[in-house]
């Protein structure tokens, strides 16, 4: 699962009209290859240790990513154009995102350590957090300048 979306995630940036999608998408892809790499560290010592290890994972409940987003977004500013296949990009990947989340929140559950319902929920956090990115990007391609009301200024009545 997170070598497809790794996959994806890279189709997706070099498929992008903008700078911002592209960011983001490599960004995505960087962090389902970081789920990647934990799995098989922790399968490796499964091997030698007949059990879960307790991990080490920090994850930065998607701090980057929106860091990211933000700052690309100032940048490009409401003139950004989407097509429609970057959209419909995006709607793939929240589905997938919403799928890893829900597989992992099962896994969580179905754990036999908590060392392990308690990496599954990370990882599940992760997940959720992005789609959460996911559909911030969608609305701003689908309506860039109401996206930046909706950002810049929840209130405009002066308060």
């Amino acid at each position: 699962m997170e070598i497809d979306g790794k996959d994806y995630y890279l189709r997706a940036s070099q498929e992008s009209g903008n700078e911002l999608g592209r960011k983001l998408m490599q960004s995505l892809a960087a962090e389902e290859d970081s789920h990647r790499q934990r799995f098989t560290e922790i399968y490796r010592i499964i091997q030698n240790k007949q059990a879960w290890p307790v991990t080490d994972f920090q994850p930065d409940r998607g701090q980057r990513l929106r860091t990211l987003f933000a700052e690309a977004s100032a940048r490009v500013g409401a003139s950004v154009a989407a097509l429609d296949t970057e959209l419909d990009a995006v709607k793939v990947a929240m589905v997938m995102e919403n799928r890893s989340y829900d597989f992992y929140q099962s896994q969580s559950q179905k754990a036999t350590y908590q060392t392990e319902s308690d990496f599954y929920k990370m990882i599940a956090g992760e997940e959720k957090k992005h789609h959460l990115i996911l559909l911030d990007y969608y609305q701003y391609l689908k309506d860039p300048a109401a996206w930046f009301v909706s950002k810049e200024h929840p209130s405009l009545d002066g308060s």
